[in-house]
C-alpha cells in the first residue's frame, strides 16, 4: 500500500510538472522569437540578472498563492508556495532553455554570462505561464464533478453520429489558435534568421519538439476535458493521429502567414519554404493545440 501510495505521488507530481511547462510553452512562445530580448539577456549585467530573478520570484509567488500549476492547492501553507515558486522558475528555465538550444540562440560557443542572461530573460515567459498554467486552460472535467458523468454519456452519444463534425471542429480550432499565436511573429525578421542557421539535424528535432508538446498540451498536461478529448470520435480523433494532423494543419496556417506578409514567394525554393514553415511550425503547433482545447 505504502508503495502504490508513493507511486501515485510520483505520478501527480509528473503530471503537475507536464502541465506547468506546457503553461509555459503558451504564455512564454512569443517572446522567444523576439531578437531584441536575445539581445537584452546577452547584455545584461550581473546585477540586473539578479534582480530580474527576485521580480521574476515575487510576482510568481503572487501567482501561486492565486491558482498555480497543481491539481491540489495548499494556500495556507506558506512553505508549499515558495516551494511551488521555485519548482515553476525551474521548470521556466528549463523549458527556455530547451527552445534556446532548439533555434541555436544557445550553442557550445556562447559565453557563459551571456547564456545565463538569455536563459533568465526567456525564462521569465515561461515562469510566469507555469504560475498561470491552470487559469490559461483550466481543468474543466474536475472543476465540475457533478456534470462529469452525464457530460460524457450525452458526448458519446453526440459523436457517435458527427465525427466528420467532430474533425472538422479539431481542423477549425487548430487554424484559430495557430493564427493567433503565430500571427504576430510570421512578419518578424527572427524567423529568416533562425532559418539561416538552421540545419536538417535541428529540423528534425524541431519536428519532434512541435509534436511532442502538441501532444502534452492536448492530452498529458490535464487541461480541459482531456478524458472526453480522447473519446471524440472522428476520422483523426486518436491521440498519435490528431496530433500529426493538427501538426501538417499548423504548417499550413504558417506557410500562409508566411506567404501573407511576403517572406516567402513562390519563386523561392521548396527548401527555403520548409526552413521558414518548420521554424514557424513550432509556435503554431503550440497554438493550434491551445485552440484545440479551447473549442
Amino acid at each position: 500500500m505504502p508503495r502504490k501510495s508513493q507511486k501515485n505521488v510520483w505520478k501527480n507530481e509528473i503530471n503537475d510538472i507536464i502541465r506547468g511547462a506546457c503553461g509555459g510553452f503558451l504564455f512564454g512562445i512569443p517572446l522567444l522569437y523576439t531578437m531584441e530580448v536575445w539581445w537584452i539577456g546577452s547584455l545584461a549585467k550581473t546585477q540586473f540578472i539578479m534582480m530580474a530573478i527576485a521580480l521574476m520570484f515575487i510576482v510568481v509567488y503572487l501567482l501561486n498563492q492565486i491558482e498555480g500549476f497543481r491539481k491540489r492547492r495548499y494556500r495556507w501553507l506558506a512553505h508549499q508556495a515558495v516551494m511551488d515558486t521555485v519548482e515553476a522558475i525551474a521548470i521556466g528555465i528549463a523549458c527556455s532553455t530547451f527552445v534556446l538550444l532548439l533555434l541555436q540562440e544557445l550553442t557550445p560557443e556562447t559565453s557563459l554570462k551571456e547564456s545565463l542572461g538569455k536563459i533568465i530573460f526567456e525564462s521569465v515567459p515561461f515562469a510566469l505561464g507555469v504560475a498561470l498554467a491552470n487559469q490559461l486552460l483550466g481543468d474543466t472535467e474536475n472543476s465540475n464533478g457533478k456534470g462529469q458523468g452525464s457530460d460524457r454519456e450525452n458526448n458519446t452519444t453526440k459523436n457517435k453520429g458527427d465525427g466528420l463534425h467532430a474533425t472538422f471542429t479539431d481542423v477549425g480550432g487548430t487554424l484559430i489558435g495557430a493564427t493567433i499565436i503565430a500571427f504576430n511573429i510570421a512578419p518578424t525578421d527572427e524567423i529568416s534568421m533562425l532559418a539561416a542557421a538552421t540545419s536538417p539535424p535541428w529540423e528534425l528535432a524541431m519536428i519532434a519538439a512541435s509534436l511532442l508538446i502538441s501532444y502534452g498540451i492536448v492530452f498529458e498536461a490535464g487541461f480541459s476535458n482531456q478524458q472526453k478529448r480522447k473519446e471524440q470520435k472522428g476520422i483523426f480523433q486518436r491521440p498519435s493521429s490528431e496530433t500529426i494532423m493538427s501538426y501538417l494543419v499548423s504548417l499550413l496556417a504558417g506557410a500562409f502567414m508566411l506567404w501573407f506578409f511576403q517572406k516567402l514567394t513562390f519563386s523561392d525554393p521548396w527548401t527555403m519554404w520548409l526552413d521558414h514553415t518548420l521554424v514557424l511550425g513550432l509556435p503554431a503547433t503550440i497554438g493550434g493545440a491551445a485552440g484545440r482545447l479551447a473549442i
